[in-house]
């Protein structure tokens, strides 16, 4: 009569002895600093988790410590074992966007400016920049009379001869061109971040002395008298641009300035008058 209780009570006394026990679905083992080198020459998908076990290590790399940390504190480089050479260049090449090495800006050595000068530190920033974010007023169908921005290489003059006046190579395939032709005025702006001062300084790109400018003014062709200059400032900066294809009819436009805006501190910005714009020196 009790046989087909059987079952429950078998299976009853098999769950009191296994209460004690759990299911693991993943192993853990500790990974040799030697097994991390070895790896190194593996695909970039298997490297991947390898570079992420020494985050402060990294972090050390991009921020040296002595700008970070004050006096008492350890840094990153007390705390942790150092790198070897292999799994630092992984680590700077895979995981951020920019270069960590030291950054040749084009025509100083030195860093910018102290921030009272305002019309020296536009001047700087406009003469370091290789590139800058050009908005204009777009004449594409679903945007069209709406803010469009674009980003183009640029130059104010060779390394060592700044002008304060920006010159484009551009292509009337380009959008911003057909904009430019409807509408003329735009701005250019420029952030330091682009070189290594605010990255030296861990200041965000958003934060205000970590400086920003902005050209507003009406872009123009280079006249012809003007020509030779315009070609020297640019392919001297940018000297692929000389092999581009010619079927682009690439041409030289530059910005006659209206407006110098600069962001340079906290409390403020600095609206700077065209006269003392050129007549400051980034050098």
């Amino acid at each position: 009569m009790r046989a087909p209780h059987f079952p429950l009570v078998v299976l009853a006394s098999v769950l009191c002895l296994s209460h004690s026990y759990t299911l693991r679905s993943s192993v853990s083992w500790v990974v040799s600093s030697n097994d991390v080198v070895e790896e190194a020459d593996l695909s970039e998908e298997e490297v991947a988790p390898v570079l992420l076990v020494d985050g402060a290590g990294l972090w050390k790399q991009a921020y040296p410590a002595s700008n970070v940390l004050g006096d008492g504190v350890e840094s990153p480089r007390e705390l942790t074992e150092p790198e070897t050479d292999n799994v630092a260049q992984l680590s700077s090449s895979r995981l951020f966007s920019y270069r960590l090495e030291k950054v040749q800006q084009a025509g100083s050595s030195s860093g910018p400016p102290p921030h009272q000068e305002t019309a020296r530190t536009a001047r700087y920033i406009a003469h370091n920049s290789d590139w800058g974010h050009l908005a204009t007023i777009s004449t594409q169908d679903k945007i069209k009379g709406l803010p469009f921005g674009n980003i183009f290489s640029v130059s104010d003059g060779p390394a060592d001869n700044s002008t304060g006046a920006v010159y484009f190579y551009v292509t009337p395939k380009d959008n911003t061109v057909s904009d430019l032709r409807s509408n003329p005025f735009a701005s250019l702006t420029f952030s330091e971040a682009e070189g290594e001062f605010c990255r030296q300084m861990v200041y965000d790109p958003e934060d205000p002395r970590c400086a920003r400018l902005t050209l507003t003014g009406k872009m123009v062709d280079v006249a012809p008298e003007e020509l030779v200059f315009a070609k020297e400032a640019m392919f001297s900066r940018h000297p692929v641009m000389a092999k581009w294809p010619v079927g682009h009819n690439w041409f030289f436009m530059k910005l006659e300035l209206i407006q110098v805006w600069l962001q340079d501190w906290v409390g403020g910005i600095s609206l700077i008058p065209l006269e003392d714009y050129f007549k400051a020196t980034p050098f």
